[in-house]
């Protein structure tokens, strides 16, 4: 299943990055550094990754997740994920990835304080 990435909005400023499939190795991972950088790009500066419809995550996914988290707070930003759950969530676990990025339930959840 490929990578598919909605982009909403919740107000006033937090950009939701909505993923479904698998970011694995290949371009569809890249997919996932090229929405960011075109965020950072229009001064987005709250954005969080909803992993809900993430069914498969290998390294080169949580690679990609924690370069994204450089970059996002490199550019004055903040990341959180929200939504993980079964495989994904056990590979962020292992990987310790949540001590990078702040990870939530949901995205209701990670949207306060931001």
């Amino acid at each position: 299943m490929i990578l598919t990435i909605v982009r909403k909005e919740v107000p006033p400023d937090i950009t939701v990055l909505e993923m479904s499939g698998r970011i694995v190795l290949g371009n569809n991972a890249r997919e996932v550094e090229l929405q960011v950088a075109h965020l950072l790009g229009e001064q987005a500066k709250k954005i969080i990754f909803d992993l809900r419809g993430v069914n498969m995550l290998d390294s080169t996914g949580v690679g990609i997740l924690v370069v994204c988290q450089g970059k996002v707070t490199q550019a004055g930003g903040q990341l959180r994920i929200a939504g993980a759950t079964g495989v994904v969530d056990e590979v962020l676990k292992m990987t310790s990835v949540q001590k990078l990025v702040p990870t939530f339930a949901t995205v209701e959840e990670a949207a306060k304080g931001f």
